[in-house]
């Protein structure tokens, strides 16, 4: 289905205004500071927004209204360890990091347990990122095609060129401005699709919630043979709980305030602590109502396609088409012309604002951990700004590369490659830093040996869930759960080792919580 002249000249315009943002701040970046950090100057509004719109993705946009219009809210539970997880990276994580003046997050894990180990996580994440913003940039070309009739290759290079262009010219201060923009977009696109269903659904916003809470859809329920059973409680490894899920959401955003660049970036380039509090509690307070309002997205087209049926609508909750497909399906049918533009506009957004952050996160990474510190030393900072632009540059490139195999790709084998490469090499890194955070034992040998162990179990769990393995070597638990029993397990042997292994050199106590 093609798309009106007024919802295209919106799209235009979205993306011209990126590219503006990104030339306007190109001229401000003479530094690899400037570049990097944004001269630390960031108030904490913008970072906290910058946050919002670097975690959610397009996974927010198409995923959350999916799930909980064909089955219900059980995706929304390891979102609510968000605030577990920002109070410990407020009072733990972000003073440590920021009492370095940092620029990546591993220089931290030099300075704690030794080059190796900084190198480990770096590399690590450098090739994890770029898996990742190749999944995210192919599966929203398949997206834009859905909505806009473009064909998949024509929106990866549309979509990529925009991103690169803006982040390349204007650094990370492009990244966070053009992040608020998208962050506020993303925003108005759900409030959008449920006003407009409220405004449709005779009897509006009582009979969403009576008749959503009737059929199960605004609970945390699994539905199984054409029936809803409430998620059990307790601890699991088989199948997911309450409890379970939750303790996954924590491990996840751990991980994701102490070990992901993208992230702990943002916290260098605010300009005090408490500015830096401040940016992870508006975190925090965006990201749980954006997040319940997409889930309501789609509880709201549950009950709008029972007042309203439609045969594609009928054909999902049947599972003979994609629950993915059912927002752009509404949006492209159901909303008039201008607010379509809108809509596509707040997709491309939930999008881009990840990949303009992972294209310049690499880059960092690339140059602070890697280029200048073991491949071109001591040259001026003006020649290390023009390698951070050739690197980001090279980043969006072979983004665009990653995106179109995945794409070429006749069933979900490479994309399921990648994305089981990106868990091995990131699996345990949370227990890492907690390692770091709170102990006083473990240097690089010890955290070695966790290493090892943590991705042989990692490599045994994708080998198990693909059936590469016989019967009986093969683990019986949810894969699921895995990067919580990978933590587990690079905590208990790095401790481990540790005891065994004993530091060769005193440890600065300014390095642990311990001081």
């Amino acid at each position: 289905m093609s798309i009106s002249w007024i919802d295209g000249l919106i799209i235009i315009f979205y993306f011209a205004a990126m590219a503006g943002i990104g030339f306007y701040f190109s001229r401000k970046n003479t530094s690899t500071e400037e570049y990097f950090v944004g001269g630390r100057s960031f108030p904490g509004w913008v970072i906290g927004l910058g946050m919002v719109g670097t975690s959610i993705s397009s996974v927010t946009f198409v995923a959350y209204p999916a799930d909980s219009f064909k089955t219900s809210w059980i995706r929304y539970i390891p979102n609510l360890a968000l605030p577990v997880g920002i109070l410990i990276a407020a009072y733990v994580f972000l003073p440590l990091f920021r009492k370095f003046k940092c620029v990546s997050a591993y220089e931290y894990l030099e300075a704690r347990f030794g080059q190796p180990i900084r190198f480990y996580a770096s590399f690590s994440f450098i090739i994890s990122q770029l898996v990742r913003i190749s999944v995210i940039l192919f599966l929203l070309s398949l997206l834009v095609k859905e909505m806009t009739g473009f064909s998949p290759i024509l929106s990866i290079l549309i979509t990529g060129v925009c991103v690169a262009l803006y982040t390349v010219m204007g650094g990370i201060d492009a990244v966070l401005w053009t992040d608020v923009i998208q962050t506020i977009l993303l925003a108005g696109g759900g409030v959008v699709c449920v006003v407009a269903v409220i405004l449709k659904v005779p009897g509006g916003l009582i009979e969403i919630f009576s008749t959503g809470w009737e059929s199960g859809k605004l609970s945390f329920s699994e539905f199984n043979n054409g029936q809803y059973s409430p998620l059990p409680l307790g601890f699991s490894l088989s199948h997911k709980t309450v409890i379970m899920l939750f303790f996954l959401g924590l491990v996840t955003w751990l991980t994701e305030f102490s070990g992901n660049q993208t992230v702990v970036q943002k916290y260098f380039a605010v300009k005090s602590m408490k500015e830096a509090k401040k940016a992870l509690w508006i975190t925090v307070g965006s990201s749980l109502p954006i997040w319940a309002f997409y889930m309501f997205v789609g509880t709201s087209l549950y009950v709008f396609f029972l007042h309203f049926p439609a045969q594609q609508a009928t054909n999902i909750l049947n599972g003979q088409q994609k629950a993915e497909q059912i927002l752009p399906f509404f949006i492209l049918n159901y909303l008039p012309a201008g607010v379509v533009g809108f809509i596509i506009a707040a997709a491309l957004a939930a999008a881009m604002s990840s990949l303009s952050s992972g294209i310049n996160s690499i880059a960092t990474v690339s140059i602070v951990d890697i280029y200048k510190k073991y491949l071109v030393k001591g040259r001026n900072d003006k020649y290390y700004l023009y390698c951070s632009r050739v690197l980001a540059t090279t980043a969006s490139i072979l983004m665009v590369i990653g995106a179109i195999l995945f794409l070429k790709a006749e069933t979900r084998t490479l994309q399921d490659t990648g994305l089981a490469i990106a868990s091995v090499l990131s699996s345990g890194l949370a227990a890492i830093y907690l390692i770091g955070f709170f102990t006083n034992i473990c240097d690089w040998r010890s955290i070695g040996v966790g290493i090892f162990f943590t991705i042989c179990f990692a490599i045994w769990a994708i080998l198990s869930q693909y059936s590469l393995l016989p019967q009986y070597l093969r683990i019986s638990f949810d894969l699921y759960y895995t990067t919580i029993v990978g933590n587990l397990i690079m905590l208990f042997m790095s401790l481990l080792a540790g005891v065994v292994l004993r530091r060769k050199t005193v440890l600065e106590s300014s390095l642990t919580i311990w001081k």
